[in-house]
């Protein structure tokens, strides 16, 4: 007896086309890689750093530096993190440069098909932020997430709204948001402002934005001196770009850190 087809090896299959005894079926019209493992990006290649935003009497502005940093290259020295969605809503993001420019073209697509179908509430900040949790999440939940940490700042119900997103979907609205090195060195200080002054006017937010910006030059490798700003407001969104830290840092006193070359 042929103990090696009694148990199904190199027997014929059930029937015409189908499996053989002991095999798997590949049903028509499906991948047959369909089984195996999948793969993500785990770690983005190229990344940027830190985002500042704050609210202020009668508006909302953030900042961030246009690095886009491959491993620990300071490799691309203009890359825009923040972009206008609409007269009411901004969007920064630190994190994987790819990802951000994938959601990017998401959410001006979905723009354009809210003008197209004639819809007449404009996405505003407040359901940018709560649309963005649901993406994210979703993502984090098929174990694929977009590695990002977005801050949308604008208006709600015309009033100013500031919040964040990360890549696990963990969202929050505030009246200061950071990224990165940001959370701990930004964030107190403009709480340290607002404790001193309390409402803060737009010259002493863009001052203050600035200060944030500064100190994460000095203290971040991963920061970069051209940086871009935005100001949403009930007029609209106001953007400077190409700005320059270099004109306000001095690093005179590095001579005096050991190891310093």
């Amino acid at each position: 007896m042929d103990v090696g087809r009694m148990f199904g090896e190199g027997a014929p299959p059930l029937w015409s086309g189908g499996p053989t005894p002991g095999g798997l079926y590949s049903f028509p019209g499906t991948n047959n890689k369909q089984h195996e493992a999948k793969t993500h990006t785990m770690y983005p290649s190229t990344s940027g750093t830190s985002v500042v935003g704050l609210v202020y009497d009668g508006g909302v502005m953030v900042g961030a530096d246009t690095l886009g940093s491959y491993g620990s290259l300071a490799r691309f020295r203009n890359v825009e993190r923040t972009f206008k969605v609409t007269d009411k809503a901004v969007l920064t993001c630190s994190g994987d440069i790819a990802d951000y420019q994938f959601i990017r073209e998401v959410i001006e697509q979905k723009v354009r098909d809210d003008e197209i179908c004639g819809f007449t509430p404009v996405l505003n900040a407040g359901a940018l932020h709560c649309w963005l949790t649901r993406v994210l999440y979703n993502r984090r939940s098929r174990f694929d997430p977009l590695w990002l940490e977005c801050v949308v700042a604008g208006l709600k119900d015309d009033k100013p709204f500031l919040g964040y997103v990360d890549k696990i979907g963990t969202a929050f609205e505030a009246q200061e948001v950071a990224t990165g090195f940001g959370m701990h060195m930004a964030i107190p200080m403009i709480r340290e402002a607002r404790e001193k002054k309390g409402k803060l006017s737009r010259d002493e937010a863009r001052k203050l934005l600035v200060d944030c910006l500064k100190v994460l030059y000095y203290r971040d490798c991963r920061a970069h001196f051209k940086y871009q700003v935005a100001d949403v407001t009930a007029e609209g969104v106001k953007f400077e770009n190409d700005l320059d830290l270099k004109p306000e840092t001095s690093w005179s006193i590095a001579n005096f850190v050991r190891g310093y070359e």
